[in-house]
């Protein structure tokens, strides 16, 4: 360890967030009071999030001590030597447990026996006793990084998982050009090829290029362009389908913006086998999934039917458990795709019995599964649509998107100002995860959508409330 290294003392949510967390710390020091080492078996079990995490953490700590004796503990377990195949850069500084009571002089005996005022006074004692330098308490819970700060510890919060700095960084999936984009291009071609028009233009020109994003020139709404690849000495783009017209409606949804019509080319190219749309609320996404889903199974027959599921957060108080099969006890957490179906299985034909007759098909193709019994599941041939994306954890999000066997086209809709997870934030939700982590791939695609079109009203209180 360095001279300049500090103590960092990890409260149990970190922990619960992320077990890696123990080989995050470079060249420091790793504290962890004995507190936290009780509150991971409290928690262990069970079959929830919490609890796996909580058991992956008791194993990385047993395997960290192995056969080492009391006096080993005591002076630090090294974590230079330990790669479980997770961590990217292996850790040079030292992993201690506490092993004894803590007596600092200048400790303050704090009210309550809690975990939270255990860790805080462990935490003051540490720093009295010891002659480390800086302790530095971190913990996800705000509450606990007040109190810290108030006794003068230092606290901060674990940064580690955070996939962005900003997240107005966010790739948006649509790109800008200047009004003079085409007039500055020295050698310009142009082509039709499988019914699609195809441009090439001089290598270079957009940078960084990412295949799948989309590009248009400011002012001309009628030439929107997906970039396809890039090669030595050129870059070649195609225009996107026009789905605005009602000719070309998807299930008789009509794109009514551009960032729409950019939506439903992701959704309804075969070759796109990941797509993620991030809006705020009444920007389309749930009816475009939808709409672009039910097509492609019902008319194009490219899948056999759509499998649709969100995390059962609620934004109230929790009305308990709910009775019934699997799929009525998600019907209460699916108000959206009800809305949404209805709209999609309006019909002129045959009145009143049509429309009864056109929401039973659509039901019959649409299957809602719960996100608790998702590991071990293999979808095949399957559009399986991940609404609310935004409440899901990296680790969540990895064990939805593994689930997809040959065939399968995943969609993760969201919208990353409204999380409802107790500490998940916009830069650290796993649906801005995948959308950075995808960007690069060739059969992924993202666009943010921006602008709301369910009504006048909701525009209203969307920009003013």
């Amino acid at each position: 360890m360095t001279d300049d290294s500090r103590t960092y003392v990890l409260d149990t949510n970190v922990l619960i967030h992320d077990p890696s967390a123990l080989f995050r710390f470079a060249e420091h020091r790793l504290f962890i009071p004995m507190m936290v080492l009780e509150e991971l078996d409290a928690i262990k079990k069970g079959m929830s999030e919490v609890a796996r995490n909580a058991r992956q953490a008791s194993r990385f700590l047993d395997e960290i001590i192995g056969d080492a004796d009391a006096a080993s503990i005591a002076n630090g377990l090294p974590l230079e030597n330990y790669s479980n195949g997770v961590v990217q850069q292996r850790p040079s500084g030292k992993l201690f447990l506490q092993t004894r009571p803590l007596r600092g002089s200048s400790v303050v005996r704090l009210a309550g026996n809690t975990p939270d005022n255990s860790i805080l006074e462990t935490g003051l004692a540490l720093k009295a006793e010891t002659a480390w330098g800086d302790v530095i308490l971190v913990s996800k819970d705000i509450n606990l990084r007040i109190k810290a700060r108030v006794l003068g510890i230092p606290a901060e919060d674990y940064y580690n998982d955070k996939v962005l700095d900003d997240i107005d960084l966010l790739y948006s999936g649509v790109r800008e050009m200047p009004a003079d984009f085409w007039a500055r291009q020295t050698e310009v071609k142009c082509w039709k090829e499988d019914s699609g028009t195809y441009y090439s233009i001089p290598a270079g020109v957009i940078s960084p290029c990412i295949a799948n994003e989309f590009v248009y020139v400011a002012g001309d709404e009628e030439l929107d362009l997906v970039v396809v690849r890039e090669e030595t000495d050129k870059l070649i783009l195609r225009q996107a389908r026009d789905y605005r017209a009602a000719r070309t409606a998807v299930w008789g949804v009509q794109a009514r913006n551009r960032e729409q019509n950019f939506a439903l080319n992701l959704l309804m190219d075969p070759e796109i086998e990941f797509v993620s749309l991030v809006g705020t609320a009444g920007t389309g996404k749930t009816l475009l999934g939808l709409a672009a889903g039910l097509a492609q199974c019902m008319e194009q027959r490219r899948y056999r039917e759509i499998i649709v599921t969100r995390v059962t957060i609620p934004v109230g108080e929790d009305i308990g458990f709910l009775p019934g099969t699997e799929e009525e006890k998600m019907t209460p957490w699916m108000g959206a795709l009800m809305d949404n179906l209805e709209v999609l299985s309006e019909t002129d034909e045959g009145g009143e019995w049509g429309r009864a007759a056109s929401t039973d098909l659509i039901q019959h193709r649409i299957k809602i599964r719960s996100l608790n019994f998702m590991r071990g599941r293999t979808f095949l041939n399957r559009f399986v649509i991940i609404d609310e994306a935004q409440n899901l954890t990296p680790k969540q999000m990895k064990t939805l998107i593994t689930r997809a066997g040959p065939g399968t086209k995943v969609v993760c809709l969201g919208n990353v100002g409204q999380i409802d997870t107790p500490y998940l934030s916009e830069t650290t939700s796993g649906l801005t995860y995948v959308v950075d982590r995808f960007k690069s791939w060739d059969h992924g695609g993202h666009v943010t959508l921006r602008r709301g079109e369910r009504s006048r009203l909701a525009d209203y209180a969307s920009e003013h409330l």
